[in-house]
Parts: C-alpha cells; structure tokens; sequence
C-alpha cells in the first residue's frame, strides 16, 4: 500500500496518504476525489495488507505476530507495551543473509526483502489489532526496525518507509521515535548520511574484539568494527540524539570486566547509548544468559566511563518474541 505523491496531484495525494496512513483505512477512499481519480487508484494501486496468520500474546502483554504475505512467505513482528502505550519492532526481510550466530533469525536465510508497504503494513495491522483487541490501547508511539533482517540490506524499502512514517500525512511519528538497527552492514551506513531522514541509529556490537565479533556476526570480516565505527562517526547528529550501541550479553564469551573495560574505551569519546542485552535463549542455542550479578558488574565498569548505559529487561521470551528470537520458518 505505497502512495507516491509524485504519481498524483498534491491534494489528492494528502486525501489518500490521511485515509490510509492515518485514518488506518484499507478500504479504498471515495472522499472528495473525483471518479477519474478513483478509477486511476483501482487499477494502479494494491490497498491490502499483510494478513495475520497467527497472535501469540505473553504473560506481559507482548504481541507476537506472525504475517503471511501476498507470495506465501511469512515474517513476525511484535508489539512491545510500555506506560499504556506500545513500541512496534519492525521485520525489513523475509529471513536474514547476515548469518549471526546469536539470532535465531538467522538460521533461516534470506529468502528476499520486504517492499516498503508490506513494512508500512506491519505497522497499520498492528494497530487495527490493537483498536479490535485492545479498544482504546491503540498508541503505536516508538518504531524499530530490529525484527527479521538486516535494515540497510533493504535500504530503499526502508527508508520509503521511515519517511512515510515520519510524514504529517502518514502516521506522523516523530523523528525521534524512530530506530533503526544494522549489524555494521557497510554499504548501507555510507548512504544514511546522505539519504536517511534523521532517525536513530542503533549498532549491533556485541564485542569490541575482532576473534568475538567474528563468530557473533561474520559480515565483520568483511566489514571491520573499525571501519563501522568510523563511518557512524561521520553522521550528523541532532540534538540530544545518540547513537545507540547494543551489546548483547553471553555467558563466558563476553561478560568479563575485560570485554567492557576495552567496549567502554573505544565509545568513551562518541555519542554514546549502550543498551545490554541479556541472551535470550531459542531452540538450538547454544549460548547461555550470564547471571544477573555478572551483569551488574559489567555495567558497573562501563559506568565508571560516563556513558549512559541501560540493561534491557526481556519482553515477550515465553513466545519467542524477545530479542534475537524471530524465526518465521515453517
């Protein structure tokens, strides 16, 4: 359900875009359009969305949805409560080709990118789920993109999506409500300076030690920490704006007070956000959580360099909703 402006005239452009985007109507609008217009959009334009194949709903009130697509391919995306109102994490691909071996998505491969309306359509089917289900809940105010897939692998698509998301004429989400997150997938981050719409950006660290970070997401090989942390250095950023670096917490493989002493020097002097993640277990995992005195302790470290740092609590892991635990194959 992608809406050019460019294909049609201004104001019937913003009829449209109210209709669908903010309205959250999949039926087509005959609101003060003329029967030539009309005709035009019933022949040129697709205004369905993806379907709800199945909702798994936690104990805490995440939402796990799993979306069948017009091809027959499926994707999951989760809403995620917080203070009466919901994050939305966005799936960008059916699967995933970065391979990480903390993420159960990866274990499914790519099988191709999603086009910008089935993104957009995740978000607007969330929502009519929320107003049928969950009457007067229906306050979608935070968008990630940290479901299935790599986001800048599918960076046209996404980006479409960002700016209809951000448009007064879409669902008007404010710039800062958006994130979205990579694994270092280089030739994306060199166009988001140039091209992305100023939304958040989250990195996929996980450990600041090459031999680590290899084995955790093997594009490092191909695309050193070095080279990413560079690149992230040059994008502009506004005000009060961080980038945000997620670190997600293993058992053993990256939990010592070496791993944050040496995570905690090289973001020491950026503008920096660490969110620690706690591993979040799935079928075939062969990775452990630490324990939560572990945990403590590596904050303790990263706090004695002054950077603001969060431990994520898990939402969602009792239906496989939590982070790193997408996997959409049958």
């Amino acid at each position: 359900m992608v809406l050019n402006q460019n294909d049609l005239n201004q104001s019937a452009a913003a009829i449209l875009f109210n209709w669908h985007y903010k309205k959250k109507q999949n039926a087509q609008c005959c609101e003060k359009i003329s029967k030539g217009s009309l005709a035009f959009f019933q022949h040129n334009f697709d205004f369905s969305l993806p379907e709800i194949d199945t909702v798994h709903e936690s104990k805490d009130r995440t939402v796990k949805f799993l979306f069948k697509l017009n091809d027959h391919h499926k994707i999951e995306t989760v809403l995620i409560p917080f203070h009466n109102k919901y994050s939305i994490c966005l799936s960008s691909q059916v699967g995933c080709a970065m391979n990480c071996s903390f993420c159960f998505t990866g274990r499914q491969g790519l099988k191709r990118s999603l086009t910008t309306s089935e993104i957009v359509g995740q978000f607007l089917e969330a929502w009519r789920w929320l107003a049928k289900n969950r009457p007067g809940e229906e306050r979608i105010l935070n968008i990630v993109f940290m479901g299935q897939g790599e986001p800048l692998h599918n960076f046209d698509a996404v980006k479409k999506a960002c700016e209809i998301f951000l448009s007064k004429h879409g669902t008007s989400i404010g710039v800062q409500k958006i994130t979205v997150s990579t694994v270092g997938y280089l030739p994306g981050l060199k166009r988001w300076r140039r091209e992305m719409p100023g939304v958040n950006l989250a990195l996929s660290l996980h450990s600041p030690f090459a031999a680590k970070r290899n084995d955790l997401i093997p594009i490092n090989k191909i695309y050193p920490l070095e080279e990413v942390l560079a690149c992230i250095d040059t994008i502009p950023l506004n005000k009060k704006q961080f980038i945000t670096y997620e670190y997600l917490l293993i058992k053993d493989f990256n939990d010592s007070p070496d791993d944050a002493e040496k995570l905690g020097t090289i973001l020491a002097e950026k503008s920096a956000y660490i969110n620690l993640i706690p591993f979040n277990s799935f079928p075939g995992a062969h990775y452990k959580r630490p324990e939560l005195e572990k945990i403590g302790k590596f904050k303790e470290v990263l706090d004695t360099f002054k950077i603001p740092t969060l431990i994520r609590s898990a939402k969602g892991d009792d239906v496989l909703a939590a982070c790193g635990q997408l996997n959409s194959k049958n």
